[in-house]
């Protein structure tokens, strides 16, 4: 079970570096982890195994996150109508983006930075996301919304970018660039 401890803090050098894709198929242990990393965000959003097990509530974590410098993410978040994300994913790219920006008004927070970072971080607005599943299969997903944000911010971690790159001293900006990946 990943805890607190597995999660590797801002300053590490892993957390810069542009992870590696995954060869498909993945490897057994590839889907563990996968597995893991997505058990570790529903743990932390139950309030007794969050309590017992000292675990900061997390709504994304990339594997750049846990020591791992492969292109993996999991997302386990609801959006405003309650409809649940929950996905482990291999080699996600944004293969298209609305040209709207958006951001969440009391600024993004991350696992691996144990600090409030003022700012607003601008993001797309709709993004379209491309990725493989636990399972094998190709998955394509038409995000808005908070789940569009936190799937652009995992996705920032594959390519060594923190939340806090993306902050613009005078507000929200429309010049936003996507790292080529």
């Amino acid at each position: 079970m990943l805890t607190m401890k597995d999660i590797i803090k801002e300053g590490n050098p892993l957390l810069r570096k542009v992870a590696e894709e995954i060869e498909m198929p993945p490897s057994e242990d590839e889907k563990e982890t996968l597995k893991d990393m997505l058990q570790f965000l529903k743990n932390s959003q139950d309030p007794e195994i969050a309590e017992k097990y000292q675990l900061r509530s997390g709504i994304g974590l990339a594997a750049p996150q846990i020591g791992i410098s492969k292109r993996m993410i999991a997302v386990h978040v609801y959006d405003e109508k309650g409809n649940l994300y929950s996905y482990g994913l291999f080699n996600p790219k944004i293969a298209s983006h609305s040209v709207e920006t958006t951001h969440l008004e009391g600024g993004e927070g991350c696992l691996s930075v144990d600090r409030d970072v003022p700012g607003l971080v601008p993001r797309y607005s709709r993004i379209t996301v491309k990725g493989t599943d636990i399972d094998g299969t190709e998955v394509k997903l038409r995000l808005r919304g908070l789940p569009s944000i936190v799937f652009q911010h995992e996705i920032d971690h594959l390519d060594g970018i923190m939340f806090y790159d993306r902050i613009k001293e005078d507000g929200l900006e429309d010049d936003m660039v996507l790292p080529t990946s």
